[in-house]
């Protein structure tokens, strides 16, 4: 992607990396310095990930637990501030460890500056997470 890239069509092509289990390819669409937040995150489940390398660390094992198969709905909100937007979506697959299905809903607010993502909260649903095998983290 480059600086130009717009917000939506940056995150638009993240989200088919995920599917793709690319994600190298998604940790690349982080600034070196990128804030990742969950603020429902469960006790035990990282709060803030600060930097690059902390991301790559965190989406290290998703594909081995998670296997993403759609995002069935994806609503792309702009903002006043024209480098943030905000996002609803709904992802599903399976739980690979256990075969479950895997069905989440997100809102995430994410902001983009030269062509990479600088902050990304993540309001998940900490109650999907109560099966262990959709620990991805190793926190549990």
């Amino acid at each position: 992607m480059t600086a130009s890239t717009a917000p939506v069509d940056l995150y638009r092509h993240g989200l088919q990396l995920l599917l793709d289990k690319d994600i190298p390819a998604w940790v690349d669409l982080w600034d070196e310095n990128g804030i990742f937040e969950f603020p429902f995150a469960p006790e035990g489940w990282p709060k803030r990930l600060k930097g690059k390398a902390a991301v790559a660390e965190y989406m290290r094992g998703y594909p081995d637990r998670i296997d993403l198969h759609d995002f069935p709905y994806v609503e792309i909100h702009q903002t006043v501030a024209p480098q943030t937007i905000v996002v609803e979506m709904r992802g599903v697959g399976r739980l690979v460890d256990t075969e479950s299905p895997f069905d989440m809903s997100y809102i995430a607010v994410v902001t983009v500056e030269n062509g990479l993502i600088t902050r990304y909260r993540d309001y998940w649903n900490p109650l999907a997470v109560q099966n262990p095998a959709a620990d991805f983290t190793g926190s549990n």
